[in-house]
């Protein structure tokens, strides 16, 4: 399974839409995880053209996505054989919260990172339209789900 992964969308704040260089980034993909601080649910509605959604709060959702039925606070995922963790804030694993995932996916410090930590894969792909609070085009990144194997990589918008 190939899973497309943003966060940081800030629209309408940052940009007014959705630069379409994601589109063409995410072609093929079966599911788009978005990790919050969407602002507007109508990004969701973009991004469910190309493949089901489902998304994190952000710490600064408007109301209409706090309420969106594809928002959680956390989404927990097993997808052929993977645990996949989705949130916004951090790629820390709580204590207590049972057995660790493989695949941590998160947001909020619009910078894209790929690393491993206590065997978990940790995801941020960044953002697409405010990397680094600048309001220019960023990064997304693919998540790739096989056979209890899980690789990511960051994808620069061009």
């Amino acid at each position: 399974m190939l899973i497309g992964l943003l966060a940081d969308t800030h629209i309408p704040d940052a940009v007014t839409a959705l630069p379409h260089q994601v589109k063409s980034a995410f072609r093929g993909v079966d599911l788009i995880l978005h990790a919050g601080d969407i602002f507007v649910a109508s990004v969701l509605d973009e991004l469910e053209c190309i493949a089901p959604v489902l998304a994190a709060k952000g710490d600064s959702e408007y109301a209409e996505v706090r309420a969106d039925r594809r928002v959680l606070d956390r989404h927990t995922l097993d997808i052929d054989g993977v645990t996949i963790w989705l949130w916004h804030d951090g790629e820390l694993v709580p204590n207590g919260q049972g057995q660790p995932p493989d695949v941590i996916v998160s947001g909020h410090t619009h910078w894209p990172s790929v690393s491993k930590r206590s065997g978990i894969l940790l995801v941020n792909p960044g953002s697409p339209t405010y990397p680094l609070y600048r309001c220019q085009l960023g990064t997304v990144a693919l998540l790739s789900v096989h056979s209890g194997k899980a690789e990511a990589q960051i994808i620069q918008l061009q």
